[in-house]
């Protein structure tokens, strides 16, 4: 038991402590800041190690030779980057690419050209049948406005002749003393009954 609980020492601090407690774990083999100097490092002096003057010369002629090789890998390539910018920008690269491009854009303005003598075909003939269906449609509409101008003129004569054939009954000044006449001599009577049919079924003498 004593020895589960020493290998996880952590995990049990952190059972057994109180809640409001801060807990603070240590690390094995870190020191903080404000730790001083180990006892066993007092007295140590750093020394660094010895250098062979032989060696450091022949080092120093190695890193200068190095450092001329490299200087002159980088104005090589400097120079070539140089090189291929100036042919792209003024030498017979950048010509070429004149060339190209300037073939391209021919290319492209016939290609331009042709699809708008293509388009310019297709709207005429699109024009051409609005402005056929337009004219129909217009001749249609003069049609249909005179034949109903004619049924208008038609039955307005058939209204004329209608009211012509009901003017001979009218009563005027001429013919009111005959009318009253025949009414007289012919007396009707309104006086009767009709079934849902029309049918007179029930008429009531006419008194004078």
């Amino acid at each position: 038991m004593l020895r589960a609980l020493s290998r996880c020492h952590a995990p049990v601090v952190r059972l057994l402590s109180p809640r409001t407690a801060v807990l603070v774990e240590t690390v094995r083999g870190r020191k903080s800041r404000t730790d001083p100097i180990a006892k066993s490092k007092l007295g140590r002096i750093k020394t660094p190690p010895p250098v062979d003057p032989v060696e450091m010369v022949v080092l120093k002629e190695r890193y200068t030779e190095y450092n001329l090789i490299l200087r002159a890998l980088r104005l090589e390539f400097k120079e070539q980057m140089l090189r291929k910018k100036y042919e792209e920008e003024v030498g017979s690269v950048a010509e070429e690419r004149t060339k190209r491009e300037a073939e391209e854009h021919r290319s492209l303005i016939a290609l331009n050209d042709a699809e708008n003598l293509r388009m310019c075909k297709i709207r005429a003939q699109r024009m051409q049948k609005e402005a056929e269906a337009a004219e129909l449609k217009k001749r249609e509409a003069a049609i249909l406005r005179q034949q109903e101008l004619e049924s208008y003129i038609k039955e307005k004569e058939r209204q004329i002749l209608l009211l012509q054939e009901e003017a001979k009954d009218f009563i005027t000044p001429d013919n009111l003393d005959q009318r009253i006449e025949e009414a007289l001599d012919n007396p009707k009577n309104y006086n009767f009954a009709i079934d849902k049919e029309g049918r007179v079924v029930k008429r009531t003498a006419f008194q004078q």
